[in-house]
């Protein structure tokens, strides 16, 4: 019987004891305050000013949520760019070990654009040029201006096909000589009748990570265009409810041309199902 009892008491010491670990590694991790947050947004010096590409830092023990302008990232550190100058705010949100989530908003002072890709420059134009907005019409001189074609296969109307006259009837709201502007300023798309009875503002993204191949495994689309609470000239989908379009691919940008496309069936939509074309130029 004695041995019996020790027994069971040693058996029950070493639950104890064995218990006490699990219990620790299995615990939450005790929250932080927004206040405690360790984080950092430096611009990184060009010439002695503050350029445009901000390195992000956070040694706190939290996930990472960067909005930085129009950056975001995800990532604890990270380097990203801002189109604008001026005092730009950066928002930090915090998602602690036992879920709630904290935020700290820095203010940091761009001074110039340092770096600024090739495309930015032709979509909204060079500040170091002293030019930060740039309007677009419709390219008359493609001939067909908007219509259906082929995915992957056009690169322009081929099926249904529409000059600029035509769109008084296809865009009646901003007609055959309605324009965009694209302002590098707060990254702003407006697009307006010719005599300002119809505007609408929206924000315009571009996506450079994006390309598309095409069968032949060349670049049919080089990037993505995205717009919100604005579309592109007649942006509709007219077999669709005339639904608006947000995701345009870009098939050409240059210095005076824009020719931007959406398909119907998505982005992984087989090779020549229907896809929508608008075809611009920049205003002379």
């Amino acid at each position: 019987m004695k041995k019996t009892i020790i027994y069971a008491l040693f058996i029950l010491a070493v639950s104890i004891v064995a218990c006490d670990p699990i219990e620790e590694r299995d615990s939450i991790g005790g929250a932080i305050a927004a206040d405690q947050l360790d984080i950092a947004a430096t611009p990184i010096k060009v010439n002695g000013k503050n350029g445009n590409m901000i390195i992000l830092e956070n040694h706190s023990p939290v996930m990472s949520a960067w909005v930085c302008g129009s950056a975001t990232s995800n990532s604890a550190y990270d380097t990203v760019m801002v189109v604008s100058t001026g005092s730009v705010p950066v928002t930090f949100t915090g998602l602690n070990p036992n879920g709630t989530k904290i935020t700290k908003t820095l203010s940091i002072t761009v001074d110039t654009l340092s770096t600024l890709p090739e495309q930015y420059k032709y979509l909204f134009g060079d500040p170091t040029q002293g030019v930060t907005s740039k309007k677009y019409v419709w390219d008359e001189t493609a001939g067909a201006v908007w219509g259906n074609g082929g995915y992957l296969g056009n690169t322009s109307p081929g099926w249904w096909t529409n000059d600029k006259a035509s769109m008084n009837s296809n865009d009646p709201d901003y007609g055959s000589d309605g324009y965009m502007i694209f302002d590098l300023n707060g990254l702003k798309l407006t697009k307006s009748s010719a005599d300002g009875s119809k505007t609408v503002t929206g924000k315009v993204a571009l996506d450079l990570s994006y390309k598309k191949l095409d069968g032949n495994g060349a670049v049919w689309s080089s990037a993505k265009l995205k717009t919100t609470n604005v579309t592109v000239l007649c942006g509709r989908q007219p077999n669709n409810g005339n639904a608006p379009v947000y995701d345009y691919h870009i098939l050409k940008l240059n210095d005076s041309k824009l020719v931007l496309a959406f398909p119907e069936g998505g982005d992984d939509a087989g090779a020549w199902s229907t896809a929508w074309f608008w075809m611009f130029r920049k205003a002379n």
